[in-house]
C-alpha cells in the first residue's frame, strides 16, 4: 500500500507574506474553500497576533471551512499562542502551529536568546499550545543552517511536550536537495521520540530547488510537505503545491507515494489564487503556467496530434484544463495548421492548403502569435477564394512626405512573374496602379474599405476594395499585417474576377502605365467606412457640434490613401 504524504498548504499565510499581497477575510475564505476542494490536508488561514484583520480572517476560515485542519502561525510567546487558539476556536479540526529559530546567526542577531533559552522556550510554548489543542506543530527556523546537535536536542524537547509535527525549515531555500535529506533521515533516525511526531519539511526557493528537496526529504522519511499554491511566498517564493503533487503523481509506480489531492481542481485553484493575489504566473511555469501544455514547434506539434504522450508527461485534462494547446507560430508546422483549421470547420486540401500555409508562414514571420480570428481570415483570403489567374508574388513601397509614393509588384501567371512599377497619390494607389500595369487591365476603383481584424500593434489589416471595368463591378478583399499588401492583394483578387468573367487582360490603360482611374467618392453621412480615427482634418472642416462633416472625412481618407474611400450613409 501507498504511503500517504500530507499536504500542508500556507498560501493564506507564507504565501500572503509576499511583498504586495494583502489578502482580506474574504479572499481569504475564498481561497481556503478552494484549497478544500483541492483536497489539501492542513490550510495554514494566517498569523493572528500579527494583526487584527489576520486574526479575523484566521477566525472567518476556521467558522467556515469543515473536514480540513485550518492551522494558525505562532512564535513562543504564550500572547502568540493563545491569541491563535482563540482564533482557531470555531474549527472543527485546529492546529497550533509554534515556531522558533535555532541557527547561530539568528538566535545571536535576531532573538539575542541562549541556545539554553530556546530549548526551554520550545518546552514551554508546545507544552502551552497542547493545552488548547491535541494538534501541535513545531518548527525550528533556520534549521538547516543550525548544528544538527542542537536541532536534536530541540525537536527532541518538542516531541516530549507533546508535539504531533516536527517541521523542519530551510527557511532561505540555502540546502541542497540531498543533503537536505540526508539531515531530515538523520533527525528522523536521531530525536529521541521521532516516531511519535510526523516529520514535515519546509523549503523556499531561493536557490530553485524547493521542490526537489522536498521531494528528496519525502523519500528520505518525512511525511508532511508545506507548500503554497503557484509557488508564492516570501523572496523567490515557496515549495510549488502544484509541482510537489505532480511529481509525487507522475511517478508513484517508483516513489510509492500518493497525497488527498484532486489534481482536477489544481489549474482552477492557481488562476483563484494569480486573481486574488494580483500575481500573475509566469508563462513558462511548471503545472499551470499558460504555456505548460502547449506546443508550438513544428516537430513537437506533430508528436503531439499522433499520441499526446510523445511530449506530454502529464494528461492536461487530469490537472482540469481542456486539454493540449496547439500555439500557431513561425515555428508551427503543416500539421498543426491542418488541424487548428479543421477544428474550425475548414478541411482544405492539396494546392488550397498550400496556399494557406505559405500565408500562415508570411503572417507568422510577422506575428508572434497566430489566432483563430486571423486563421479565418486567412481561410477566407486564400482557401475560399476562386482560383486565380494572377497571384500575388511580393511588393516594396517607398514614399513619405518627399519622395512620391512608389510601388513595385511581382505578379505571377502561368508560370511566369511579371515584376512592374508605378507612381501614386499614395502607397495605397500606387500599390494598385502596380498591379494593373502588371496584368494589363483597364480597372476602375469604385470603393475602399480598411478595418482591423483582430487588436494590437500588429492586428490583421482587412481590406475590401470594389473594382468596376465594362459596367461589370467585383468585390475583392484581402488581409495582411501591412494595409498596404492587403490592398494589393484585394485589388488583384478582384481584377481575378474580372479576368474570369471574360474581360481582357494585357492591354488597356494600365499596361501603358497609368494609375487606376477611381471614381468620385460617394456623398453620404458619416460614419466613413475606413479607420477615419487616426486622420485629423483641417479645422474647418469641423462642424459646430464638433464632429467633422462626412466629406471632409472622406477627402482626408483619400489624401492618406491616395484613393477614393467610400462613405456610408449616416
Amino acid at each position: 500500500m501507498a504511503d500517504r504524504v500530507t499536504i500542508f498548504d500556507t498560501t493564506l499565510r507564507d504565501g500572503e507574506q509576499s511583498p504586495g499581497i494583502n489578502l482580506d477575510a474574504n479572499a481569504k475564505i475564498e481561497i481556503a474553500e478552494q484549497l478544500a476542494r483541492l483536497g489539501v490536508d492542513v490550510i495554514e488561514a494566517g498569523f493572528p497576533q500579527a494583526s487584527q484583520g489576520d486574526f479575523e480572517a484566521v477566525r472567518a476560515v476556521a467558522e467556515r471551512v469543515r473536514g480540513r485542519t485550518i492551522a494558525a502561525l505562532s512564535r513562543t510567546a504564550a500572547g502568540d499562542i493563545d491569541r491563535a487558539a482563540e482564533a482557531l476556536a470555531p474549527a472543527e479540526h485546529a492546529r497550533i502551529h509554534t515556531f522558533i529559530a535555532t541557527s547561530k546567526i539568528h538566535m545571536e542577531h535576531k532573538l539575542r536568546m541562549t541556545p539554553d533559552q530556546v530549548l526551554a522556550a520550545t518546552t514551554s510554548a508546545v507544552e502551552r499550545a497542547r493545552g488548547h489543542t491535541g494538534d501541535v506543530e513545531f518548527s525550528a527556523e533556520d534549521a538547516t543552517r543550525s548544528d544538527p546537535e542542537f536541532l536534536k536536542q530541540v525537536y527532541g524537547a518538542a516531541i516530549a511536550a507533546g508535539a504531533t509535527t516536527c517541521n523542519v525549515a530551510d527557511t532561505v531555500g540555502y540546502m541542497l536537495p540531498d543533503d537536505y535529506a540526508e539531515l531530515v533521515a538523520w533527525l528522523i533516525a536521531e530525536v529521541p521520540g521521532s516516531e511519535r511526531a510526523t516529520w514535515s519539511v519546509h523549503c523556499h526557493d531561493d536557490l530553485g530547488v524547493s521542490v526537489a528537496s522536498s521531494i528528496a526529504a519525502v523519500k528520505a522519511g518525512a511525511r508532511q510537505v508545506e507548500v503554497a499554491v503557484n509557488g508564492v511566498g516570501e523572496r523567490a517564493g515557496n515549495c510549488s503545491l502544484e509541482e510537489v503533487v505532480m511529481v509525487l503523481r507522475t511517478h508513484a509506480p517508483s516513489l510509492g507515494f500518493t497525497t488527498g489531492v484532486d489534481t482536477r481542481e489544481i489549474a482552477r485553484t492557481s488562476r483563484l489564487v494569480s486573481l486574488l493575489t494580483g500575481y500573475p504566473v509566469q508563462p513558462n511555469k511548471a503545472i499551470v503556467g499558460a504555456n505548460a501544455f502547449a506546443h508550438e514547434s513544428g516537430i513537437h506539434q506533430h508528436g503531439v496530434l499522433a499520441e499526446r504522450t510523445t511530449y506530454e508527461v502529464m494528461d492536461p485534462v487530469e490537472l482540469g484544463y481542456d486539454g493540449s494547446r496547439l500555439v500557431l507560430g513561425k515555428h508551427s508546422g503543416r500539421h498543426a495548421v491542418a488541424d487548428a483549421l479543421a477544428k474550425l470547420g475548414f478541411k482544405p486540401t492539396g494546392e488550397e492548403l498550400d496556399q494557406a500555409f505559405v500565408r500562415f508562414k508570411q503572417l507568422a514571420d510577422r506575428k508572434a502569435r497566430i489566432t483563430d480570428t486571423d486563421l479565418e481570415a486567412i481561410v477566407a483570403d486564400e482557401v475560399r477564394a476562386e482560383r486565380q489567374s494572377y497571384r500575388f508574388v511580393g511588393l516594396q513601397v517607398a514614399g513619405g512626405t518627399v519622395l512620391t509614393p512608389t510601388a513595385t509588384v511581382r505578379i505571377s501567371h502561368d508560370g511566369t512573374v511579371t515584376e512592374r512599377s508605378a507612381m501614386g497619390d499614395g502607397m495605397v494607389d500606387a500599390a494598385c496602379a502596380a498591379v494593373a500595369e502588371a496584368v494589363g487591365i483597364d480597372a476602375n476603383l469604385v470603393a475602399y474599405n480598411v478595418s482591423a481584424v483582430t487588436g494590437g500593434a500588429d492586428a490583421l489589416g482587412d481590406v475590401s476594395v470594389q473594382v468596376e471595368s465594362g459596367g461589370t463591378r467585383v468585390n475583392g478583399r484581402a488581409v495582411a499585417t501591412d494595409v498596404v499588401e492587403a490592398s494589393a492583394r484585394a485589388y488583384l483578387q478582384a481584377v481575378n474576377k474580372l479576368v474570369g468573367m471574360g474581360v481582357p487582360a494585357g492591354s488597356g490603360p494600365g499596361a501603358s502605365g497609368g494609375s487606376p482611374r477611381r471614381a468620385a467618392p460617394a456623398r453620404g453621412g458619416v460614419p466613413v467606412t475606413a479607420a477615419t480615427a487616426n486622420v485629423r482634418a483641417p479645422a474647418a472642416a469641423v462642424r459646430r457640434d464638433g464632429q467633422v462633416s462626412p466629406q471632409a472625412a472622406t477627402d482626408a481618407m483619400g489624401r492618406v490613401f491616395g484613393v477614393a474611400v467610400q462613405a456610408g450613409e449616416a
